[in-house]
């Protein structure tokens, strides 16, 4: 991306200090975590990889998002909670500015990306070299009806890459990221349609993992799974934070307090709460956090 001229900036301290802390002899809120999941988890402090300053975002004349602002730890996860309509999708497809194919949307406010100090949603930068940088997976597997090596190898060819060997040599990591290449190392070109649902979803973080995002965005990424398959997109999403920063919406309340380094809960496009996952999970600051994540609403 060509990284256009801004004031330097500084970004902001993370509201609570240090690594997720899980309180002794508790379970991480309302469903407990897997011990894969945990062992995850390091023990390094956080930095800012992302900020979001004073973000509003219009459909035309509806206010959608009001006035978010929220720092992204780098290579953590963290999850955006809240009931259905209260904008936590609208916030995420900020980050790769898909809005911009609608015609009447507009952005106020800014999301700075770190070390860069380049807004992702400012006029002078080019939708589609933010969405190159920023990885997404959404809610329903969308695999290409081509064979699992060509959905993998498709960004890297768009960016270039012709050389075969080189191409097989990313694919295979990207696989193997996603913790896919062990079920479909001896097939790669059968076609991604023949797939479990679990293995499409794993192919599309394999596709999404092959470019090298600085972000990843997963959109309610396990809704359409069964248990198993959502027990390894899970525990797949905990291990990718040693590569990458995720950040994921959700309305598993237990698969957020299992997979998350900070949450957020957001009600009426207002961010209402942000914080450590097990805090907001144990003991949340404002009675709206709590209301929802005990069930009392949503």
């Amino acid at each position: 991306m060509n990284a256009v001229s801004h004031a330097v900036t500084e970004p902001a301290r993370l509201s609570d200090t240090g690594p997720t802390q899980r309180p002794s002899g508790r379970q991480p809120g309302p469903g407990g975590s897997g011990s894969s999941v945990e062992a995850s988890r390091e023990t390094r402090p956080p930095k800012v990889r992302a900020e979001v300053r004073n973000l509003s975002f219009y459909y035309g004349q509806n206010r959608a998002l009001k006035d978010i602002n929220i720092p992204i730890a780098d290579r953590q996860v963290t999850a955006l909670i809240g009931p259905s309509g209260c904008g936590k999708s609208t916030f995420l497809r900020c980050f790769n500015r898909m809005h911009d194919l609608q015609v009447g949307t507009r952005y106020e406010g800014s999301i700075t990306l770190y070390p860069e100090n380049v807004d992702l949603v400012g006029r002078d930068i080019d939708p589609i070299e933010v969405r190159m940088r920023i990885g997404m997976v959404f809610q329903k597997a969308n695999p290409f009806p081509k064979s699992i090596f060509e959905n993998v190898a498709y960004g890297l060819r768009l960016r270039g890459m012709t050389r075969r060997s080189l191409l097989a040599e990313e694919v295979e990591q990207a696989l193997r990221g996603a913790a896919l290449w062990e079920e479909v190392g001896d097939r790669l070109h059968e076609s991604a349609m023949a797939l479990s649902g679990g293995q499409m979803q794993r192919l599309c973080i394999a596709r999404a993992l092959a470019t090298k995002p600085e972000i990843l965005l997963c959109d309610e990424p396990t809704s359409a799974l069964d248990p198993i398959a959502t027990a390894k997109i899970e525990e797949l999403i905990s291990t990718l934070r040693a590569q990458v920063t995720v950040l994921i919406v959700t309305h598993n309340m237990q698969q957020a307090a299992r997979i998350s380094d900070y949450t957020a809960f957001m009600y009426l496009g207002e961010l209402i709460e942000f914080g450590q996952a097990g805090r907001i999970f144990t003991n949340p600051a404002k009675k709206a956090t709590e209301d929802y994540i005990t069930g009392r609403y949503g």
